[in-house]
């Protein structure tokens, strides 16, 4: 069809390869490709670990759909993802006669399900070198997800776990790896079972709340100290700073406190405490200040650039959570949009740039898993961050950050 624009890469290599009458090329991708089979939802929820083929109402053709053919989530079906060497294995004498990929569409193929054909799909998924979309790289949806606008700055706010775990960074209409992985990964992740979790630990997450307050109180000390003398805040000054900070608040605990009720008299805090919460903070600003050290010999901060916040940490989870929301059926679109909007909002009024959001969402991350190590954490931190920077498809590079 002339003019038509393929939703990704993956349906414009098969609509080509069809168009060409190269099969094999066609099986090729088709190999490389993750497939989407539709399920009532109803039966899986029942049985989660079964896959059942349900083929057409003509009885010769069972549909599977690759990752950018998609139809918006709906509450009564579901889809499992497969490879072609899974329906290779799965196919027997009873099953249809066809395999209809992408039904309906110009990238739309029936395969005969022969034992010779089922053969052959597996020769092609035995010589593919990758399935799926590649890890680390940019992938976006051309039609079927937003390019620009608050939407899409709300998704691409999430880019960095989108690019990290090779999914469509303007996915709203998210399916992910299929609603049984979905809702395996996010119990695993985040104990979330129900409707009633997934929207407690959005909301954490739109409103800051997951990421450890002591990291943004840190930070907020040097905020005030940058603001107050217009310039980069020597370390030992801020360490100076944090500590008095902290010891005002342990006396004004400590001094007695006017309620309805009268006065009440408080117990100071034990001494011990507040030495151990002062020299905890005094070493996190050592790792924070080593962190962006290497930050700055990495090109992720500018020479005297420092990060303002890690509430993009949990800002950047927030707009995927959104999404995860809809794939595991816990949210609607509605409620995804009205969070990617809110994330996009609240990334807005904490930093000034993608650059800097992302390096806010590199130090929570680093500071949560990494343990200075500057290993795989980091590495994969800081190549999808130069991914997202640099890559000329890249959201950073096409949508304003101060977008309206």
């Amino acid at each position: 069809m002339h003019g038509w624009t393929a939703p990704s890469a993956i349906e414009r290599e098969l609509y080509e390869t069809k168009a060409r009458g190269d099969w094999a090329g066609f099986l090729d991708a088709l190999a490389r490709a993750e497939l989407f089979m539709p399920q009532p939802r109803a039966q899986v929820d029942a049985e989660p670990q079964h896959a059942r083929f349900h083929p057409a109402p003509d009885g010769r053709s069972l549909a599977v759909y690759t990752r950018g053919m998609l139809p918006a989530p709906t509450p009564e079906t579901v889809f499992h993802r497969q490879s072609l060497a899974w329906f290779a294995n799965a196919w027997d004498h009873r099953d249809p006669a066809f395999l209809a990929v992408n039904p309906g569409s110009p990238a739309e193929a029936y395969l005969t399900t022969t034992p010779a054909d089922r053969a052959r799909w597996r020769a092609h998924w035995d010589r593919a070198a990758t399935w799926g979309l590649a890890p680390g790289a940019v992938h976006a949806l051309h039609t079927g997800g937003p390019l620009h606008g608050p939407v899409a700055h709300g998704l691409a706010v999430g880019a960095h776990l989108a690019v990290s775990n090779g999914e469509f960074w303007n996915a709203l209409a998210y399916h992910g790896s299929g609603y049984t992985r979905e809702r395996d990964r996010i119990r695993a992740s985040w104990g979330i079972t129900d409707t009633a979790g997934w929207l407690d630990v959005l909301q954490s997450m739109l409103n800051a709340e997951i990421v450890s307050p002591v990291w943004e109180f840190a930070l907020r000390v040097r905020r005030v100290l940058a603001s107050d003398f217009a310039g980069p805040v020597d370390v030992e000054h801020w360490r100076h700073a944090a500590e008095t900070t902290l010891r005002r608040s342990a006396e004004r605990s400590a001094e007695p406190q006017l309620t309805p009720d009268g006065v009440t008299l408080a117990q100071p805090r034990p001494t011990a405490e507040v030495e151990g919460e002062i020299a905890g903070v005094q070493r996190l600003i050592g790792r924070i200040a080593r962190y962006e050290q290497r930050f700055r010999a990495d090109g992720l901060l500018a020479a005297e650039g420092w990060v303002r916040s890690v509430e993009a940490w949990d800002i950047g989870r927030a707009s995927q959570m959104a999404r995860w929301g809809v794939g595991t059926r816990y949210g609607t679109l509605e409620d995804a949009e009205r969070a990617v909007l809110r994330a996009s909002e609240a990334a807005r009024r904490t930093y000034r740039s993608w650059e800097d959001f992302s390096a806010g969402y590199l130090l929570g991350r680093c500071l949560h898993f990494d343990e200075e190590e500057f290993a795989e954490w980091y590495d994969t931190s800081l190549a999808t961050h130069l991914t997202l920077t640099t890559d000329p498809a890249s959201p950073w590079r096409n949508i304003p950050w101060a977008t309206t």
